[in-house]
């Protein structure tokens, strides 16, 4: 197993909810003070969409906020991804790491589709 693991994923219909979670081993020097949650779409580049900070600020890109809250539990070692109202657009693999490199070796993702 990796050092980070996603799941969480699924099929959901439009306007429906998912929550991904993002596990960090135990057995690495990750650090998930600063951690970020990316998405990647068939032919398109990976985005990152949310990311939250060591004091819980949280960023989002347009297009999620208000619909998805990332929030992090430091003694499960895991980042959360809540989405609700989703919309088809939001089809992806979701992927979690640093927001901004160098990155740790990334996840195997977790794939969300919306079907309208």
């Amino acid at each position: 197993q990796g050092q980070i693991v996603e799941s969480g994923g699924g099929l959901v219909q439009a306007g429906g909810s998912l929550r991904l979670s993002c596990e960090v081993s135990r057995d690495t020097f990750v650090d998930i003070s600063t951690f970020g949650w990316f998405r990647q779409a068939p032919g398109e580049q990976r985005n990152l969409v949310a990311s939250i900070g060591r004091v819980g600020y949280t960023i989002y890109t347009d297009s999620v906020k208000g619909r998805f809250t990332i929030s992090r539990d430091y003694a499960k070692r895991t980042i959360y991804l809540q989405m609700n109202s989703l919309k088809p657009e939001d089809t992806a693999v979701y992927y979690c790491n640093k927001p901004s490199g160098p990155y740790f070796d990334w996840g195997q993702g977790t794939q969300v589709t919306v079907s309208s």
